[in-house]
């Protein structure tokens, strides 16, 4: 009997939950392209793999927080700034006055970063800011089921958006931005007018527990981190996608059939 195939080992991947407080409590969020391989024409936070640039040591230099994180956090973290600036034109980062940066950030080099023809770390230092990795908060670490083709492993970090920084899609992996109440989000997925996909629907409830950006961020550095690996079983005579009841989602069973 030939040997059960072996599920792919999920990539390091990195999201970003962008809060803002006015005119209520919001988090960023993006429609991917229809066009896209993954989670096509979902509506999703600002996030993907981490490449490798993000990984350079140079980073040490233009980077607040650094000597407080491993490599692995270091590393993830310059990974959700950088897809933060490439797809919602959001650059988390301190100008040398120590100010947030809020510029708006030029969309031929976002488009040149998405296509690997400018490195992220030279328009930091072009601009002479430092990215903020201490500023962000752990929210959640998602990993892919074993039975997807397509596997990853997905921290989420939240914290307050720079309220002078004004949100725009890139246009190629993301069509729209928009600032969203959480409960709102999940009341459109429920409804059908808008597809967000399962991992980002539970992070949107769990969101919608706070009633301010600060309530949130509060929660978020309280909650003991549980690493959410979805897991199939049979409940009632359906197969349900379950998670573990200690990740602070509440005892969740989601029927196979209605995923997204």
């Amino acid at each position: 009997m030939p040997d059960a195939p072996q599920a792919p080992e999920p990539k390091p991947a990195a999201t970003v939950l962008l809060l803002r407080d006015q005119p209520e409590f919001q988090v960023l969020m993006v429609k991917r392209h229809h066009q896209i391989d993954f989670a096509s024409g979902a509506l999703v936070f600002p996030g993907g793999k981490t490449h490798a640039g993000d990984s350079d040591q140079g980073w040490a230099q233009h980077a607040l927080g650094w000597d407080k994180l491993d490599a692995v956090q270091r590393t993830l973290r310059i990974g959700a700034i950088r897809e933060a600036f490439e797809e919602a034109g959001i650059l988390l980062a301190q100008s040398s006055d120590g100010a947030p940066f809020e510029a708006p950030c030029d969309a031929s080099v976002r488009s040149a970063v998405d296509a690997g023809e400018l490195a992220f770390i030279d328009v930091v230092r072009d601009l002479g800011v430092k990215l903020r990795l201490d500023d962000l908060a752990v929210f959640a670490r998602w990993i892919t089921p074993t039975m997807m083709p397509k596997r990853f492993d997905t921290w989420f970090y939240v914290l307050h958006a720079p309220p002078g920084q004004v949100a725009a899609c890139d246009g190629r992996e993301t069509v729209d931005a928009e600032w969203i109440a959480p409960a709102e989000a999940v009341r459109m997925a429920a409804s059908g007018e808008r597809t967000i996909i399962f991992p980002t629907l539970m992070n949107l409830r769990l969101l919608a527990e706070a009633q301010t950006a600060r309530e949130c961020l509060d929660r978020a550095q309280a909650r003991t981190l549980v690493t959410v690996l979805p897991e199939v079983t049979v409940r009632d005579g359906a197969r349900v996608l379950v998670i573990p009841p200690d990740a602070g989602y509440g005892d969740v069973s989601q029927p196979l059939s209605a995923l997204r």
